[in-house]
């Protein structure tokens, strides 16, 4: 029980962060943050799906498969994770938070920000929602940091989604992924995030027999 409300402390930690670095300094200027935004407009789209009924559905798609993938209690840390990122938002998301307006800048520390807050997520085995739930299951599969896979595959998203949102915004996005998926690698690979990290929740890999 005490390992578990450790882990979770981290996961709120890492939510929080999350969403400030997306609701201070990504958002404002329409920076997509993940891939799963990209599938919801590719599906809105395509079929007329409502823009918030495709985020929905792309993101409980993604916990069915973390469920079926990780297990139980990633899935549960991972909704978890994604409630208190869309708090952090939500209190985040007022202008007396913003003394200063600079795309560039914000794309910088908000994308660094942004890829602390996932990297602590997804060190406690817990994903950040949408593509990060892939990302974490070929880092489980591959045995590799999962920086590295979440870049290519928002990245392609947004490539997909070129003709529908905006070239400069997915320039920007495609930069801020490669930031913030750098700043994930490097906090996962720290050999103690805080003195008190402990596994998260009983979560563990799965041999291939299991997978298959």
């Amino acid at each position: 029980m005490v390992h578990s409300l450790r882990s979770y402390l981290l996961i709120t930690c890492g939510g929080f962060i999350q969403g400030m670095g997306m609701a201070l300094f990504l958002f404002p200027h329409s920076i997509p943050s993940g891939g799963a935004g990209g599938l919801a407009v590719l599906l809105n789209y395509w079929v007329n799906i409502p823009l918030s009924f495709a985020l929905w559905l792309i993101n409980f798609s993604m916990l069915v498969a973390a469920i079926y993938w990780l297990g139980n209690a990633s899935a549960i840390g991972t909704m978890y994770g994604i409630t208190i990122t869309s708090l952090s938002v939500h209190v985040f998301s007022f202008d007396m938070y913003r003394p200063y307006d600079n795309v560039w800048i914000d794309l910088v520390v908000g994308s660094i920000i942004l890829g602390i807050g996932v990297g602590i997520l997804l060190r406690q085995g817990v994903s950040n929602g949408g593509m990060g739930v892939l990302a974490l299951i070929i880092s489980n599969i591959r045995d590799i940091a999962p920086g590295k896979p979440l870049f290519l595959l928002n990245g392609s998203i947004f490539i997909v989604t070129g003709s529908i949102i905006a070239w400069p915004i997915v320039i920007q996005a495609l930069i801020s992924q490669w930031l913030s998926t750098k700043m994930v690698d490097i906090i996962f690979h720290l050999k103690k995030l805080v003195f008190f990290e402990q596994p998260i929740l009983g979560w563990r890999k799965k041999s291939k027999k299991e997978i298959r």
